[in-house]
């Protein structure tokens, strides 16, 4: 740990991008539009954009109220903020951001969101990110998926 180089802080505007991004997740996670949430924080939908994209900051108590209105802890939406893999995608939110929307805006890609969130062991979460990337990068162990059933048209 004496050899790590120091991390650099984050700005105001990395933090709130990052903590919009991850309203974002969890809102979608939990099946709610932003219309929806926005309602329920009575809230503009603009505003619910807003957050997402961290262009507005957060207050504590609006935070709060959101991590109600999507039944999870506050501090869900800092978690892994200090861990430096994190770091890159704070800063380049665009990148993170057409990620986290591509998992997340097919049926599939929520189930899996939301089943990897379930999984109690980090080891085992990291193994199953493994054999994701493993598959994804048509590796030796990669399963053909050829017969496997889908909702996608014409198949």
């Amino acid at each position: 740990m004496a050899n790590q180089a120091p991390q650099a802080a984050l700005s105001a505007r990395e933090i709130d991008s990052y903590v919009g991004t991850r309203v974002r997740a969890l809102r979608q996670m939990a099946g709610l539009s932003q219309q929806r949430l926005a309602e329920a924080l009575g809230l503009t939908f603009q505003q619910v954009q807003k957050y997402e994209r961290g262009s507005n900051r957060i207050s504590a108590s609006k935070l709060l109220q959101i991590a109600q209105v999507l039944q999870a802890p506050v501090g869900v939406f800092f978690d892994g903020l200090e861990d430096n893999r994190h770091l890159d995608a704070a800063r380049g939110g665009g990148a993170w951001n057409a990620l986290a929307d591509q998992l997340l805006s097919e049926p599939a890609g929520v189930d899996l969101a939301r089943a990897f969130a379930r999984i109690p062991s980090a080891k085992v979460r990291r193994r199953l990110a493994d054999l994701a990337t493993v598959i994804a990068d048509g590796g030796p162990a990669a399963p053909s998926c050829d017969n496997a059933p889908t909702d996608e048209p014409g198949s």
